[in-house]
């Protein structure tokens, strides 16, 4: 397990530009003590706008990334053998409960089922966390918030959340923003000019449409900041490209070719 908290007040905001009304919805169901849902492919920006979230709302964020081993002591806490004894160490689900932090759980599913369950009290007008090895009942002190993400394409032929547990969660869902905004994005993240962001997303978009020949995986925004970051430090673009975009996505080797052609096209 991969979990770290991150302040809530940075000095500055976290960069990401709302598309719809994901930030109205998000701010209502903190207000109501709604638990959420993020919905959407990898890379399009739902760790970002959780992050932009946890500084509008001026909470500590709890982020954890899930994985098939994650298990439920390794969210709630356990005992811990000491020299003089055990003591008690609380999991990172547990800390958001007590401090009142936003806790994110990244690609959820990707857990086990029966760590999600340990979710459910939390995901309803209880918001309880139940610590069955100490007995205690840890009633979500104010400002707690549980965000869950996942990648509904990738997911749908691997595992999904039972019924009973989308249910419990208000869904928000997400997809690459418009080619004019992530435009702005990857010029802002990536510190290059706005015509080689605009080219960029346009390879994006042609990449994108191989989903259909087999590419498991369309170029994420993610990958155009990072492609963006190599040119800014004077990797040529159509290099960073190679590098950044096109060997990450596929080590098939029709694909491959396929992905070249559209860089080549894309920077004469």
């Amino acid at each position: 397990m991969n979990a770290h908290a991150d302040g809530a007040a940075s000095a500055a905001a976290p960069y990401y530009l709302p598309t719809g009304d994901e930030v109205e919805v998000f701010e209502q169901c903190h207000a109501q003590g709604l638990a959420v849902m993020l919905k959407g492919p990898t890379g399009c920006g739902k760790t970002r706008f959780v992050e932009y979230m946890a500084w509008r709302l001026k909470r500590p964020l709890i982020t954890i990334s899930c994985h098939d081993d994650l298990s439920a002591s390794d969210l709630i806490g356990r005992f811990l053998i000491k020299n003089d004894g055990t003591v008690w160490q609380d999991g990172p689900l547990t800390r958001a409960v007590r401090d009142g932090a936003l806790c994110y759980l990244d690609e959820v599913v990707e857990a086990r089922q029966d760590t999600v369950v340990v979710l459910h009290p939390l995901t309803d007008h209880r918001r309880l966390l139940p610590i069955d090895k100490t007995g205690e009942v840890l009633e979500a002190a104010p400002g707690f918030g549980l965000v869950v993400s996942y990648n509904p394409g990738y997911q749908r032929m691997l595992k999904d959340l039972k019924p009973s547990t989308r249910q419990r969660f208000v869904a928000l869902d997400f997809d690459f923003p418009a080619p004019e905004v992530e435009a702005r994005i990857v010029a802002q993240e990536g510190a290059i000019a706005e015509p080689d962001a605009r080219a960029l997303v346009q390879l994006a978009t042609r990449l994108r449409a191989l989903r259909d020949r087999g590419l498991a995986e369309v170029p994420s925004t993610r990958l155009l900041v990072a492609a963006a970051q190599l040119s800014a430090r004077g990797v040529e673009l159509r290099r960073a490209c190679l590098h950044a975009i096109v060997a990450p996505l596929s080590d098939e080797a029709s694909l491959v070719a396929a992905m070249r052609d559209l860089v080549d096209a894309t920077f004469v």
